[in-house]
């Protein structure tokens, strides 16, 4: 038993955020991310661009989108083709304009897993912005059967119930 306690404690600190890879830095705000990777550090990120836009703040938006794209090709070259990474970076480049590399992106996600809900969604989107619904609603009927947001958020933009929120 005495020999056990040590190693879960090991196994605990192992496990804890606090001690995953990378080196500290800020998220453009001042405020420390602390040690996350870059994939962790990308999703912060993310969410504080999307709540600048939210607000109006659109050059700061962009800005933190920038960085994070970075940080997500720096994920993409430790740990390339993962699905998730493949999203946001699909994701950033299109917040950032270009929605011909974010089509690349969303599709290399798709190879990788056909049903991912986040990159169907947000493909889905960048069809309707680039006037081909018809694809969309491919991406739509991917998502038929997830019972998830991102088939209601999809849903309602090809309808014309809802204006994009991204």
């Amino acid at each position: 038993m005495k020999k056990l306690i040590p190693l879960l404690i090991l196994l605990f600190f192992i496990n804890n955020n606090s001690f995953a890879a990378g080196s500290g830095g800020d998220d453009g705000s001042g405020k420390l991310i602390g040690k996350l990777n870059e994939y962790q550090r990308a999703i912060k990120l993310v969410k504080s661009a999307k709540k600048l836009e939210k607000k109006g703040k659109l050059e700061k938006a962009k800005k933190k989108y920038q960085k994070a794209n970075d940080y997500l090709h720096e994920a993409n070259k430790k740990d390339p083709l993962k699905p998730d990474i493949l999203n946001y970076l699909g994701f950033t480049t299109r917040k950032l304009g270009d929605n011909e590399n974010a089509e690349i992106y969303y599709l290399l996600g798709l190879k990788q897993n056909p049903n991912h809900n986040g990159i169907n969604e947000y493909l889905g989107e960048l069809y309707l912005a680039t006037d081909r619904p018809e694809k969309a609603k491919e991406r739509l009927l991917v998502l038929k059967n997830c019972n998830c947001e991102e088939y209601n958020e999809l849903k309602a933009l090809i309808e014309g119930t809802k204006k994009s929120k991204y």
